[in-house]
């Protein structure tokens, strides 16, 4: 099936003997199951994939979003749990299991990725290295340096929007024999999917796109052959899952992911044009700009005609107040710690996703005091841009007030 079948059909409709078919896949709230005889049980919990036995272990609806979050990736299998960063965790610790505990992570990556990184696993003795992936060179002497378990970039790079080469970012790891876990969030499995270039593990925050409607909280974990049994014993163990009402909530927004995540990806795309000539905007950072620096990157990896639904940008001589000033005009477009919902979302990572990182990284990182996100929705564009526009100007004009007195 094509993408968007996939997104409507894979997962749903298990038939099973002298069963009626629902259309629907069911929220399952059992903790445990049993069945006629204690031998089918004994196999079942002997054999992860051939049954349900315990909720920590699987559950049939967390199964059907898993066989659709595998199908979409095109993957071997995945692992539906309670949120991206627990999805980034897992993941981690699935690459490392029989490796050296090296991860080589991108220094552009979201904040709590570095939090995860640096405050849990470092102190476990995991070593932890930055390394700018746009370098290629860099990357291979580092690698050869380091010789890591693991390396770990994100597909987009939030929020700056950098685009690594993934196929030579995987080869040179896999020659050094490290595992490759890639946080494709951003993009989205319609764009792009990494496990095709030869990535090991692919996570995602099912908050953002694949739920797509602010309601849920999860993640997801999609493996290769290698790595999907070690990813299950984990999750065995630890439990991470989704609940299954939180993953039927997802399965069902995943059925209009095709539909939403092209009207957010034209929005944006708009909206990166006209901020671009705005008089209260320096610069704008989105994936279709033809001057991109890695703009080869993005035509080989990204599917035709989509460059995501995110886009940055930074305000004219704006300091943290005028910022937060900006965000307080705002009357439909929601200042909200997210993405991938339907309606627009603006994040301050100063304050928000890049709160916690030093402020040192920060500027290595290029993240500045005035820089700001958007997440398009799929409203009316003309509306996304009615609102940036009115509060835009009315941070430009309280800025210009005190020049003004000082001259009268």
């Amino acid at each position: 099936m094509k993408f968007e079948s996939k997104v409507v059909h894979a997962g749903d409709r298990k038939r099973r003997p002298g069963q009626p078919v629902p259309s629907t896949t069911p929220i399952h709230l059992s903790s445990t199951y049993f069945y006629d005889s204690a031998a089918t049980l004994d196999h079942v919990l002997g054999q992860p994939d051939e049954g349900v036995s315990y909720a920590r272990y699987s559950s049939p609806t967390n199964e059907a979003l898993e066989e659709l979050a595998a199908a979409l990736e095109n993957g071997r299998g995945s692992l539906a749990t309670a949120s991206g960063m627990a999805a980034v965790q897992i993941a981690l610790q699935a690459a490392l299991i029989d490796r050296p505990h090296s991860i080589l992570a991108s220094h552009a990556i979201y904040g709590a990725t570095v939090g995860l990184l640096d405050q849990v696993l470092a102190p476990f003795d995991v070593k932890v290295k930055y390394i700018d992936l746009a370098d290629l060179e860099a990357f291979a002497t580092a690698v050869e340096q380091n010789r890591p378990g693991c390396v770990f970039l994100e597909s987009i790079s939030n929020p700056l929007l950098r685009v690594a080469n993934l196929a030579r970012i995987i080869e040179i790891s896999k020659r050094a024999g490290a595992a490759v876990v890639v946080d494709n969030t951003f993009a989205t499995p319609m764009m792009l999917r990494p496990l095709e270039w030869g990535a090991n593990l692919v996570v995602h925050s099912a908050t953002k796109y694949l739920a797509g409607h602010g309601d849920v909280l999860g993640g997801i974990v999609v493996a290769d052959e290698q790595h999907y049994q070690p990813l299950r014993t984990l999750a065995r163990i630890t439990g991470p899952q989704l609940g299954p009402f939180e993953s039927y909530l997802t399965m069902r927004g995943i059925k209009t992911l095709a539909l939403r995540f092209e009207r957010q990806c034209q929005n944006a795309r708009i909206l990166a044009e006209w901020l671009a000539s705005h008089p209260a905007v320096d610069r704008v950072y989105y994936c279709a700009d033809p001057n991109h620096p890695d703009a080869e990157n993005i035509r080989q990896y990204f599917a035709p005609g989509l460059f995501g639904a995110i886009l940055s940008f930074e305000i004219k001589g704006a300091a943290k107040d005028s910022v937060l000033q900006f965000m307080d005009e705002l009357k439909m477009i929601v200042p909200g710690t997210s993405l991938g919902d339907v309606h627009t979302l603006l994040l301050y990572p100063l304050i928000a996703s890049h709160r916690n990182v030093s402020p040192k990284m920060r500027e290595r990182m290029g993240i500045r005091e005035n820089l700001v996100r958007i997440a398009a929705g799929i409203e009316n564009v003309d509306d996304i841009k009615d609102d940036l526009d009115h509060a835009l100007r009315a941070v430009s004009a309280a800025a210009a007030e005190p020049a003004l007195t000082r001259t009268l």
